[in-house]
């Protein structure tokens, strides 16, 4: 079992910035991949960016240059920078720990709002 906590989401203008955390407890050495995901009022949840246990990182084409994906090992703590936010942006964040197929988890979500 893996707990995963995030925190960090909020209102923000046009152009600004926030960072998104997520905590993990539990069985976190089973992980191979962090991730975000994000979703928009009556759709699927969409990728976002993703850490590998390596550290390889990726990202969908919508965020890249924008957002930036990274890690505390010592915390066990993933992080989302999220900058130059455009109102498309607004979404509820979610994380999500990736073991294998059919065995992931997923945070509680954190909710993005960028004003115009």
């Amino acid at each position: 079992q893996v707990q995963l906590v995030e925190s960090g989401g909020g209102l923000v203008q046009t152009g600004g910035s926030l960072r998104l955390s997520c905590a993990a407890s539990g069985s976190i050495l089973s992980i191979n991949v962090m991730n975000w995901y994000r979703q928009f009022p009556g759709k699927e949840r969409e990728f976002v960016a993703g850490i590998h246990f390596g550290g390889s990182r990726n990202y969908a084409d919508s965020v890249k240059g924008r957002f930036t994906i990274s890690r505390s090992i010592a915390k066990n703590t993933v992080y989302l920078q999220m900058d130059s936010l455009k109102p498309e942006d607004t979404a509820v964040y979610y994380c999500n720990a990736f073991m294998s197929r059919d065995n992931d988890y997923w945070g509680q979500g954190t909710q993005v709002t960028v004003s115009s």
